[in-house]
């Protein structure tokens, strides 16, 4: 499906103009440093060829109208009253409504202007998978709304607002790094953001490899309660250990070499998950110069290890996400593959040499099915450009 077609169709037909502009936002993928964001570290997403698209036109009228072509359903919201998360009817705002309006409600925060708009919008980033779809849809609103008002913000500003946005509005805890893929992916390279300083940079993705993303079908089941438990296990490991390394901030300033000295003095549980944390920080500190030499085989090793801490040390796998990583890693091609994302659910992330990409997706879906009863989307992405406009109709 073409969707900048669809949506303008859709536009056309719902407010009886074409719309001036069409913005895009990716979603994206963790090849390496899963559950480091918020332990101060350093992550290695990218932004992937599947987006969320937006036809839109500023509307002089006294109320925001979105349609969602994903739930077939349509929300209003002034902006004037954005605090109250309602309609102009007095009815609460849809779930998927908050990502919008969060964004107007974190750039008027922030003394930008917002105008009204109507506007269209779809996507093909699958909902739940831990691909971002709710950070691509924020960073389309947010570069649509600042197509409108002629202001200007570089792409991590407009991430740091949207991730506000679903922090503060929508009451998602989440850290920076979806909406920072989201808004600075570059094609054809891999990004690595300090979480601490957000300093960020590209790294090599060697030419002659895809990224293929396996959707187990398991919608995430991380609750609220597990999530906070890991990261209070992190904090945890944190206070003990600064009582013999008192400069200690985060897991971040630990090293292995430290943390292993210091192991015994942790509960097991919150060794086990600060473990992962640790050393998937060395591993990523690693994968820098192995990517800059090009050493895809190396790197591939360091995503089926960061697989295995993920199900053994910070125990957020689940049987269906081990099952297609682990067909995933025994295909030829194949250079890694792991869990991405929270975890408990969603999709397995490989790397797969292009000249073996169609076999491999054959093969992994039908082997997964077969093992699983479970029929698995497959999806050959690449890195992606980050947020902006694609095409201006008048």
């Amino acid at each position: 499906m073409n969707i900048p077609q669809t949506i303008t169709e859709i536009f056309q037909q719902k407010f009886g103009h074409a719309p001036a502009r069409i913005v895009r936002a990716p979603g994206r993928v963790n090849l390496l440093s899963e559950h480091v964001d918020y332990n101060d570290g350093l992550v290695m997403p990218v932004a992937i060829d599947r987006a969320t698209y937006i036809a839109f036109s500023p509307k002089d009228a006294p109320q925001t109208a979105l349609v969602a072509t994903d739930f077939a359903e349509e929300s209003f919201f002034t902006l004037t009253n954005l605090s109250a998360k309602l309609q102009p009817d007095n009815s609460p705002l849809p779930e998927w409504a908050k990502y919008p309006a969060g964004v107007a409600w974190s750039l008027t925060e922030k003394n930008l202007p917002v105008k009204n708009m109507q506007a269209v919008f779809a996507s093909d980033v699958p909902r739940g998978a831990g691909l971002s779809s709710s950070a691509s849809v924020e960073l389309a609103f947010a570069v649509a709304w600042m197509t409108l008002g002629g202001w200007k913000l570089s792409p991590m500003e407009l991430a740091l607002i949207c991730q506000r946005a679903e922090n503060k509005y929508v009451g998602v805890n989440c850290g920076i790094m979806d909406q920072f893929a989201s808004a600075c992916g570059v094609k054809n390279k891999l990004l690595l953001l300090d979480c601490r300083s957000l300093e960020y940079q590209t790294l090599p993705l060697p030419k002659d490899v895809a990224i293929v993303i396996a959707d187990t079908s398991m919608r995430r089941e991380l609750t609220t309660s597990e999530y906070n438990n890991r990261r209070a296990d992190c904090e945890e490991a944190v206070r003990i250990i600064q009582k013999d390394l008192p400069d200690v901030k985060a897991l971040r300033d630990v090293s292995v070499e430290n943390f292993n000295r210091l192991a015994q003095k942790l509960p097991a549980q919150v060794e086990k998950h600060a473990r992962h944390v640790v050393e998937e920080i060395e591993r990523t500190n690693r994968a820098v110069k192995i990517l800059h030499d090009g050493d895809i085989v190396r790197f591939g090793k360091l995503m089926n290890e960061c697989h295995a801490s993920l199900r053994d040390y910070f125990e957020v796998s689940i049987p269906e996400l081990d099952t297609m990583a682990r067909i995933a890693q025994s295909l030829p091609g194949c250079y890694g593959a792991r869990l991405t994302g929270a975890g408990f659910g969603g999709c397995v992330a490989a790397l797969v040499a292009r000249d073996h990409v169609e076999a491999f997706a054959k093969k992994l879906a039908d082997d997964y099915e077969s093992e699983t009863r479970r029929h698995p989307e497959i999806y050959i992405c690449e890195a992606s450009d980050g947020a902006g406009e694609i095409s201006k109709v008048f």
